[in-house]
């Protein structure tokens, strides 16, 4: 397996969305019979000196780490796809360079999205510590199981106020900050002219390398890229020329979409799970995030969480791996009940046509029910009551098994 999965993940600001609310969406394309996991971490006090197994490699462990809720694959340590109790939301897709990757075990883009969203209280934060580790320990390493070729990553880092598109090559980076508007990533690089950080040795780099001469503006994409393809996003336009105010609904669907390449069902890749979060820039309101846990939201359901003090923990929706180490079990071992339901449903819904449709408007409606009552929450001036929220991704995931048997 050698090709990049083409995962995509956007963010969207006011005046594009209602309810002056950011929305951050991810779909995350890995192979066909990878699980993915849904895992709650609770903020924690660590001792000095203390070290963090990562998937590949151990780092030195911060002071203090942010209570995250992760969606990852099932062997790894890092995730696809997370968000902090500070409200920061973060998404890494793979893209191809001209730069050959670095296969060595090192920090894969999936841990430098977790430890970013442990170590950063807001975007700009997590940015930095991304960095950082990526100058002090380089990434690198396969991201399949099976293996294969190592990839270098672009992240999406947001919060309740800002957006930072950050895309790297090697020890190498650079970033924009977005503050409006809808911007999307997918496999290829996008950055251009407009960086407003970077790496100190970036252009010295590449003239050494001889790719720019320093003649004309540098163009990070241009530069950097493959080919000439370099923006060249599948499903951009779905989300940037909405022509309705963006809403978590609306944002749901459009990472259902499957006809214009947003939610990947090939022989070699599918979209094993699904993300949206809605970030209110009003600091007095939660920010919620909808996570599937289960492959194909076409035929999934977005479960919501927010976080509150003691949140309980789901393993229905975990895999046997206790508190998210990276161990080696074989496929089979890694199918945590919420999948192994899901996947009966979704056999129902490949050999008996009517029941599985029956089956899956009824899913969706619970859904929709679910989306209501967060839309209440949103809407409330009064505060929230953490009793209300502490079971909700839990009672989700439970109800959810229970109409699948």
């Amino acid at each position: 397996m050698t090709g990049a999965p083409p995962s995509y993940c956007f963010v969207a600001f006011p005046p594009r969305t209602k309810k002056d609310q950011i929305l951050f969406g991810k779909n995350s394309a890995r192979p066909r019979d990878e699980v993915q996991e849904v895992l709650y971490v609770p903020s924690s006090s660590h001792e000095a000196g203390s070290r963090v197994q990562c998937t590949y490699l151990a780092i030195d462990q911060v002071g203090k780490t942010h209570s995250v809720i992760l969606s990852k694959p099932a062997w790894m340590w890092g995730a696809e796809m997370g968000a902090n109790e500070c409200g920061v939301c973060i998404g890494n897709v793979a893209v191809i360079t001209r730069e050959a990757a670095d296969d060595t075990k090192l920090l894969l883009g999936m841990d430098l999205v977790r430890l970013g969203l442990e170590r950063g209280a807001n975007a700009k934060e997590a940015l930095d510590a991304i960095v950082s580790l990526i100058e002090e320990h380089g990434q690198g390493g396969s991201m399949f199981q099976a293996g294969s070729p190592g990839f270098h990553n672009a992240f999406l880092i947001v919060d309740r106020a800002e957006a930072w598109l950050l895309e790297t090559v090697g020890k190498y980076w650079a970033a924009e900050k977005i503050t409006d508007g809808v911007r999307c990533i997918c496999n290829h690089l996008s950055l251009k002219t407009q960086l407003d950080l970077e790496h100190p040795e970036l252009q010295s780099h590449v003239k050494s390398q001889g790719w720019w001469s320093g003649d004309k503006e540098f163009n990070f994409s241009e530069v950097f890229s493959q080919d000439e393809n370099g923006d060249d996003c599948l499903g951009r336009e779905a989300v940037e020329s909405h022509e309705e105010l963006l809403t978590m609904e609306s944002v749901m669907n459009v990472l259902r979409n499957k006809s214009n390449g947003i939610n990947v069902d090939s022989a070699t890749f599918l979209t094993t799970a699904s993300a949206v979060s809605v970030l209110p820039q009003d600091g007095k309101r939660p920010c919620i995030h909808f996570l599937t846990g289960t492959p194909d939201p076409s035929r999934s359901i977005f479960k919501p969480f927010i976080f509150v003090e003691d949140v309980t923990a789901v393993p229905k929706a975990q895999s046997s791996c206790a508190e998210g180490k990276p161990c080696h079990h074989e496929h089979t071992e890694w199918k945590h009940e919420l999948y192994e339901a899901h996947q009966c449903a979704l056999s129902l819904m490949d050999r008996e046509k009517e029941e599985g449709d029956k089956l899956l408007n009824t899913m969706l409606g619970l859904e929709k029910q679910g989306l209501d009552a967060m839309e209440d929450i949103l809407n409330s001036s009064n505060p929230l009551d953490s009793a209300e929220v502490v079971d909700l991704f839990y009672d989700c995931v439970d109800t959810e098994i229970k109409f699948y048997k």
